[in-house]
């Protein structure tokens, strides 16, 4: 199978923890918080011993004192589900034209592989919803290895076209998203539904990330001399000069760009871009590093 994950990248990784806002500062990264009693850290009360508990349960102080086996609850760290929402769009497909290496979708693939890496390092349950005009696809959550490889082979078997998810093909979405879940949502968000997407999860109560992936000529817009520019999804097209075109796109692709951070913003949406010639773990670095973790507590 194709590793989706450079060298580099995955050794990287290993200093990463997923961090949510429920995260247990007190452990460490990446630990979250659930309501079943279990042998964790955080004490929670006390119980008779049965028949199959573990005696390294038992408080031997106790015992000592009373004659009788009593075992230690606490509450269980457990893992969430983290979901991966790979938009499938048409402009998802877009090479840079001035290195055709940097893929966006290629980007994308990787940052969903990254996501997996990290959640199976920590022992989280994690899936994939890609997120296309001709519906959702689905890999149900797991964990370990076997759905890494699992969420790796329906990576490989995507392809970016047409437009994004309609709305009227988003009920299996918001049926499998628990409240307690991490979404991460990996898109170039030029479409509003994928916006859109983001804020209403939000505003039902889950934990959005986005990842904005762009790509180096969006980012710098080298063109020069006459160039016909197409909408990859609409086929809408454009015939001008790059140069004399330059210093308006800027302007307006920043003034969009920054019109979307202050929506993520006032949505409590967490936002990062990402350009496809940057080091592919740089977005996870940033939302997951320690100074991240700060931002969350």
């Amino acid at each position: 199978m194709i590793d989706l994950v450079p060298p580099d990248v995955r050794s990287r990784l290993k200093g990463l923890r997923i961090v949510t806002r429920r995260a247990v500062g007190a452990h460490g990264l990446g630990l979250h918080r659930s309501h079943a009693r279990g042998a964790g850290l955080e004490f929670a009360q006390y119980r008779a011993y049965e028949p199959g508990d573990e005696l390294r349960q038992i408080d031997w102080k106790l015992y000592a004192r009373s004659d009788k086996f009593f075992v230690r609850e606490a509450e269980r760290e457990s893992p969430v589900a983290v979901w991966v929402l790979l938009d499938t769009s048409a402009s998802m497909g877009h090479v840079d034209e001035t290195r055709p290496g940097q893929a966006r979708f290629a980007a994308a693939r990787g940052l969903a592989a990254c996501l997996a890496e990290l959640a199976v390092q920590q022992g989280d349950r994690f899936g994939l919803m890609a997120l296309g005009e001709e519906g959702l696809r689905l890999v149900p959550p797991g964990s370990g290895p076997r759905q890494r490889d699992r969420l790796l082979i329906e990576l490989m078997a995507l392809r970016p076209a047409g437009g994004f998810l309609p709305a009227d093909r988003m009920g299996p979405l918001w049926e499998r998203i628990g409240p307690r879940d991490l979404v991460v949502l990996i898109s170039d968000c030029f479409e509003e539904a994928a916006a859109d997407l983001a804020t209403k999860l939000a505003a039902a109560g889950r934990e959005v990330l986005v990842i904005e992936l762009l790509t180096p000529d969006e980012r710098d817009f080298p063109f020069a001399g006459g160039h016909r520019f197409r909408d990859p999804e609409t086929g809408r097209e454009l015939l001008g000069d790059g140069a004399a075109l330059r210093a308006e796109f800027l302007e307006r692709f920043g003034a969009a760009r920054a019109a979307l951070r202050a929506r993520f913003a006032a949505a409590g949406v967490r936002h990062v871009d990402h350009v496809t010639d940057l080091p592919l773990d740089l977005p996870l670095r940033r939302l997951f590093a320690a100074h991240a973790a700060a931002e969350y507590s």
